[in-house]
């Protein structure tokens, strides 16, 4: 989907994500001492939003400029003005610009459901802006999701697995903790039902 797409797609309705933090990003970063973050893709600026507010400097990247509006207007109207002057915008296309090489110690890319080529360029650059000792963590629906998980994008060239982010960054100079499939349970109705995402987490080491 073009930037155009997203601006009409973001301007139709009051939120197109929940206001809250993935669950999976706050508990991850929740075992980190704040710093720099960087939400990649990250639309409407949920995480960016959340982690400044625990004391980040948090800036949400997204290459919708209304997407990024609506992030700013939620700052003024939920963070005090110190969150505030922690909370930045950066408007960039994820799956093609580029970004300061070496300047976040937390960077998420949170369900950026991009084709193959698209993707590796993404996590590259996600990767590329981590700082010495920081993480690059990225929560995704999974390929096995399609059949097996409910809800996430129907369209397979979308989806993919921890061992394709593994490969997308094997050459960026991180190294990797964690990259395996995880499940998510979504309320449908009052009915439990289960999402199948791909979960990878990085670390560039520290310099010795």
């Amino acid at each position: 989907m073009s930037s155009e797409m997203w601006d009409e797609r973001y301007s139709a309705s009051e939120l197109v994500w929940s206001s809250t933090p993935n669950q999976q990003v706050a508990e991850f970063a929740s075992t980190l001492s704040p710093g720099s973050a960087l939400d990649f893709g990250g639309g409407e600026g949920r995480n960016a939003l959340w982690l400044a507010e625990q004391g980040w400097d948090a800036t949400v990247l997204d290459f919708s400029q209304v997407g990024l509006d609506r992030a700013q207007q939620l700052a003024g109207s939920r963070l005090t003005p110190a969150q505030q002057a922690r909370f930045h915008t950066l408007r960039a296309d994820a799956a093609s610009d580029s970004v300061s090489p070496k300047t976040f110690d937390l960077v998420i890319v949170a369900y950026l459901q991009l084709a193959a080529d698209e993707r590796r360029s993404a996590m590259r650059t996600a990767a590329s802006a981590v700082r010495e000792d920081g993480y690059l963590f990225v929560i995704a629906h999974d390929s096995a999701n399609l059949l097996a998980g409910y809800g996430g994008p129907q369209d397979p060239t979308v989806l993919y697995t921890a061992a394709d982010l593994a490969d997308d960054v094997s050459d960026s100079g991180l190294h990797v903790i964690r990259a395996d499939a995880v499940e998510r349970t979504v309320d449908v109705q009052g009915v439990d039902r289960t999402a199948i995402d791909a979960l990878l987490i990085a670390r560039r080491p520290p310099v010795v």
